[in-house]
């Protein structure tokens, strides 16, 4: 892996552009475009798998078909009644488009970033950096603040979109105050307004450092067996120390797999959090008006 076996163990993570496509595009960027195709392709699939069949077919037109499919039917049921619906209650139902595309979206893209495809493009144009080498897209897109920042500021648009929505202009003001008394608003208002931005800013740096942590690591292990060679000048050294840091990334690698699967649920579940906070205060104050009437 070239990538992993460079002398700079952040190499691979580094975004860098695509001179030979266009000198405004980046591998990142092309990433992106593939990641929301091939993740826009398996759930257009399974959500024709998982539809209701033909009437023909009995009981088994409700069976979802196909072994993708099934997992994304699962997934995406655990996620709505788990974690969406807790947080959201009548809400569910308008931020699930929201809420599971962004998972998904950072799913994928998380998972491609486990995949070498920038070596296998490698492998067919050139294996070292002398020779005359291509790629068109690779990497861990997610691994770059600016794309998690991009992220972050959709999350941000539906928290505040919530907000106006549910609470209104003069309910989205009182929501800053939190109900402070009017000599604590020099203090609330400016930490609450900071707040607005620093939920999504963090939301994106946890995805951020988590990814980058996370190859850092693989590229550090993959890497330890050429240091050892250049230190030492000894194949037997250096092959048993490649052997050792091989066996070490195996469990590292289902680890990335698993930080992969948790990051994106994170990053959703911490974003519908952050969309029922905004209606938090309006669900209070309904629900001490059903508690004022049974009491009467």
């Amino acid at each position: 892996m070239t990538h992993l076996l460079a002398s700079n163990p952040i190499h691979h993570i580094v975004d860098h552009k695509i001179d030979w496509l266009h000198p405004d595009v980046t591998l990142h960027m092309a990433t992106l475009v593939v990641a929301g195709l091939i993740g826009l392709a398996v759930l257009l699939r399974a959500a024709s798998a998982i539809q209701t069949g033909h009437v023909d077919r009995g009981t088994h037109r409700y069976l979802t078909k196909g072994r993708l499919s099934q997992l994304i039917e699962v997934i995406s049921m655990y996620l709505i009644e788990n974690a969406i619906r807790p947080m959201l209650g009548a809400d569910t139902k308008r931020f699930v488009p929201f809420l599971l595309s962004l998972f998904f979206f950072i799913l994928t893209c998380n998972l491609l970033g486990l995949i070498p495809t920038v070596d296998f493009q490698h492998a067919f144009t050139g294996l070292t950096e002398s020779e005359q080498r291509w790629e068109l897209f690779g990497g861990t897109a997610t691994a770059n603040l600016a794309v998690t920042l991009g992220l972050g500021i959709t999350a941000f648009a539906a928290i505040q979109y919530q907000g106006f929505r549910s609470l209104g202009f003069k309910g989205w003001c009182q929501h800053l105050t939190g109900g402070a008394p009017l000599y604590l608003l020099p203090i609330m208002l400016p930490i609450e307004l900071l707040g607005l931005f620093i939920k999504p800013v963090a939301l994106a740096i946890r995805l951020f450092a988590n990814m980058v942590a996370g190859h850092t690591l693989m590229a550090v292990l993959a890497g330890f067996g050429a240091t050892a060679y250049n230190s030492t000048q000894s194949w037997l050294a250096s092959g048993s120390i490649s052997l050792i840091s091989i066996l070490a990334a195996i469990p590292i690698s289902f680890l990335e797999l698993f930080v992969a699967f948790l990051q994106a649920f994170i990053f959703m579940f911490l974003t519908a959090v952050f969309i029922g906070q905004m209606t938090h205060h309006h669900e209070e104050h309904a629900e001490g008006e059903d508690h004022q009437a049974v009491a009467h």
